[in-house]
């Protein structure tokens, strides 16, 4: 008897002496996003020069590469938030710049709560959609360059990491870049407090995105894009020599993501399959497989928060909509990943312009229930590119067709995602086509009952203008007045 009183003591103290070590390799969690970067700019991705992301191309080869990733709100503040709370726009109250509701949880307080230290650097108010989510440690554009300076992204990562290590705390860091986002990058009229970076690029080293014209004026302004995303790696490249020096690399989990694709007409801001597709990168050594890709399942942001609990062993609350990928990181199958639901509900102003979309492997249908016909949609992402298309829209019909859909869109878009990922040709009433249409139709409907979406009437109704607007005006509001004559009266 007293031999097993003595065992059962022996093992009870060394778990009590060996309890501090286990909580130490809690894994630790670091976040970096991308400001409107289009997914296939990096090299990883097939972008185009191959020189334009070294430091990322370099992480992908000790990552898992989803090729299938995509943010469930193409636009930064509302992206940040379905981060944060682990729920749909809808869900959480934060539909377009707006803040979620008290009552909704989120992950950093959730961390913090669980011993974690938290940390951002730069969007630090558009990834914190509540007044009572804390960070304990914060700077934001002013004190990193404008958000565009590798070398101050760097001593705060640094600065960081060196609190956590001196308080024995696991972290969850979310770093944010500003770039590329505009102002792009001109080597001629540096931002204030921008660093330039490594590299800087010529209008004829770009490659144009398919759903742009190759215009002159694009090329010019998609130079300084390219300037801007070299910046962006370089950051990204200081920060994870920060982490490396740390010692905690290891132990870190570390994920790269773009908030939404490029800004420029038909990406960020919109449901198209470019404007949410994001380059997701996973690294977390002894997890995850260096050096692979996952070119089947469908994953987003929504997703992050349980994944993020799941990896650290952190209880979390009830209610979030994403489900945890810590399977697939693993290497190990996991069932409902065949779709991805994505959302627009009012963009910077205010304008509300609803969209919905969903997504399988060779399908994606939009329901654009603020298309009527007059509603002119704009957004602060056209710059030179849209200038130039204006300009060319004069002599080229197919432009002038371009820019008459994306002021105006059509209330039902369905395209062949497989043969024509730049979504050019609108298949809505392809008779072949009907059972597929719907088929996401239905699914649409059953992510829209699942969730309580406000726009399921309209959906329902959508035949019925009058109905439709009665459910804008209820959810969103007064619309605005932003109309504008069409340039003829046929449909686009």
């Amino acid at each position: 008897m007293r031999t097993t009183t003595t065992v059962r003591l022996a093992a009870f103290l060394l778990l009590s002496l060996s309890a501090p070590a286990f909580a130490a390799e809690r894994p630790n969690i670091l976040l970096f996003t991308a400001d409107d970067l289009h997914a296939e700019s990096l090299g990883a991705f097939g972008g185009r020069p191959l020189d334009l992301t070294p430091n990322l191309d370099k992480f992908a080869k000790e990552s898992l590469r989803f090729n299938r990733a995509h943010v469930n709100a193409a636009i930064c503040a509302p992206c940040r938030a379905i981060i944060a709370t682990g729920r749909y726009s809808h869900r959480s109250g934060a539909m377009g710049f707006m803040n979620a509701r008290e009552d909704v949880p989120d992950i950093v307080t959730t961390l913090r709560e669980a011993g974690y230290q938290a940390g951002i650097l730069g969007k630090v108010k558009h990834s914190t959609p509540k007044n009572s989510m804390q960070w304990d440690f914060s700077f934001d554009q002013p004190q990193l360059g404008n958000g565009r300076n590798p070398q101050l992204y760097y001593q705060r990562s640094k600065d960081f990491l060196a609190q956590c290590s001196q308080q024995n705390a696991p972290f969850y860091l979310m770093v944010n870049s500003h770039d590329p986002h505009r102002p792009y990058c001109n080597p001629e009229k540096l931002t204030r407090g921008a660093a330039m970076p490594s590299r800087t690029y010529r209008p004829d080293e770009v490659t144009v995105p398919g759903f742009l014209p190759d215009l002159p004026g694009v090329r010019a302004e998609l130079a300084h894009y390219l300037n801007s995303t070299r910046r962006l790696d370089d950051t990204f490249g200081m920060v994870m020599q920060a982490l490396k020096e740390s010692g905690e690399a290891d132990n870190t989990l570390v994920m790269f993501i773009s908030d939404n694709g490029i800004a420029v007409p038909f990406a960020k801001c919109n449901a198209w399959f470019h404007s949410s597709r994001t380059p997701l990168l996973v690294r977390w050594p002894g997890v995850v497989q260096a050096g692979t890709s996952n070119d089947t399942d469908f994953v987003s942001t929504v997703d992050f928060f349980p994944t993020f609990l799941a990896a650290t062993g952190v209880s979390g609350p009830a209610g979030l909509d994403g489900q945890s990928f810590l399977p697939l990181l693993k290497g190990q199958p996991q069932s409902g990943r065949d779709v991805v639901f994505t959302q627009i509900d009012s963009k910077a102003g205010g304008d509300a312009v609803p969209m919905r979309c969903v997504q399988n492997a060779q399908y994606g249908y939009i329901y654009n229930p603020f298309s009527d016909g007059k509603h002119w949609y704009r957004n602060n992402n056209e710059g030179k590119s849209m200038a130039a298309m204006n300009a060319a829209a004069k002599s080229d019909a197919s432009i002038a067709a371009r820019i008459e859909l994306f002021r105006y869109r059509v209330p039902e878009e369905f395209y062949d995602l497989e043969k024509d990922p730049n979504c050019l040709h609108n298949l809505i009433h392809e008779p072949d086509l009907q059972p597929a249409i719907k088929s996401l139709q239905a699914r649409l409907v059953a992510q829209m009952q699942r969730t309580n979406d406000p726009m399921l009437p309209a959906f329902q109704n959508r035949t019925d203008r009058t109905a439709v607007d009665q459910v804008l005006l209820q959810t969103y509001g007064p619309m605005k007045e932003n109309t504008k004559p069409r340039r003829n009266s046929a449909q686009p």
